[in-house]
């Protein structure tokens, strides 16, 4: 999995996708979606440190079913909140 933190402040930002869909274009409808290399290519990491930055993220972007599972797994991010985009498991995440 590919992880990528963004800090402003005291905001910290997520940013993480599956090895196999970085770079990929997914289309729903008449929407596509980029999971650019530009955003998430970061440092390519193991479960424990992608749970790591999920705890301390205040928001968080994710694509991809081993990422998505970790999320769900560690807590983060409910199952009821994953949409499927083109296939691809997708969910954000806010703490307010």
């Amino acid at each position: 999995m590919y992880l990528k933190v963004y800090k402003n402040g005291g905001h910290i930002l997520v940013a993480a996708c599956d090895k196999e869909v970085l770079g990929k274009t997914l289309k729903h409808g008449n929407t596509t979606v980029e999971i650019s290399r530009a955003f998430y290519e970061g440092e390519l990491v193991s479960e424990e440190k992608l749970q790591k930055a999920l705890e301390e993220a205040t928001t968080a972007n994710l694509f991809g079913e081993k990422t998505i599972k970790c999320a769900i797994k560690c807590g983060f991010i409910d199952p009821d909140s994953v949409i499927m985009i083109d296939c691809v498991p997708h969910a954000q995440a806010f703490k307010i």
